[in-house]
């Protein structure tokens, strides 16, 4: 049976993107179904005015899943050979609990440094309730890198924490931010990720613009 995942910008999401990059990592192939930005629906989860996130929506095998974690749980249940959660029983608490963390929390992060792929602001200052979002990501790579050896958050493999944390890599290089070495190189390798290569690649493509996501900029 065919798998569909539904999408709205590949450019300004970060939640399409990480079901998106999920479901590579399960080895799912999956067909796309990309919503319009003139759909009132995902220009309100695109804006952070949606009170749920209903985009990615995974359809596999008569099984409907619309939370990215939910659906980093699933993928994992259909495909645990792909290592989406790491082997040992600590590190896969540990992994579950910054994938929630990313999942939950960072609100400010969110709405001062929003996800435009296409874009780039040399020198952006950062506000300081973001900077304390920023502070804490940066801390749980540094633990991460520390405990498991990188250059991924638990080690030599790619886990789900690791395309929790995609689109927050991508704000980083976006914005300019300034990061400690550790975390620069973390950044520096999530975005050498081939898959999301070609999803960078598919999102410059995109003819659709927000406007409203441009126009502090």
């Amino acid at each position: 049976m065919t798998a569909t995942l539904t999408i709205s910008s590949r450019n300004y999401s970060s939640w399409c993107l990480r079901g998106w990059l999920l479901c590579t990592m399960a080895g799912l192939e999956v067909e796309e179904r990309v919503l319009s930005m003139d759909d009132p629906s995902a220009r309100a989860e695109l804006l952070l005015l949606s009170p749920s996130f209903l985009v990615p929506c995974l359809i596999h095998d008569d099984v409907k899943v619309w939370d990215t974690l939910a659906i980093a749980g699933y993928l994992d249940e259909i495909a645990p050979e792909a290592g989406l959660l790491p082997a040992e029983r600590k590190a896969r608490a540990h992994c579950r609990a910054v994938s929630g963390e990313m999942h939950s929390g960072f609100a400010n992060l969110r709405s001062a440094l929003p996800m435009n792929l296409k874009a780039h602001y040399p020198g952006f200052k950062v506000w300081a309730g973001a900077q304390a979002d920023i502070d804490r990501v940066t801390e749980i790579w540094r633990e991460c890198l520390q405990a498991y050896g990188g250059p991924y958050l638990f080690g030599e493999a790619l886990t789900m924490a690791d395309a929790m944390y995609a689109p927050v890599c991508m704000r980083f290089l976006t914005y300019d931010v300034a990061l400690d070495p550790a975390s620069r190189a973390y950044c520096r390798a999530i975005a050498q990720w081939p898959a999301l290569q070609r999803w960078i690649a598919a999102a410059k493509t995109e003819p659709e613009e927000l406007e409203e996501l441009d126009a502090e900029f």
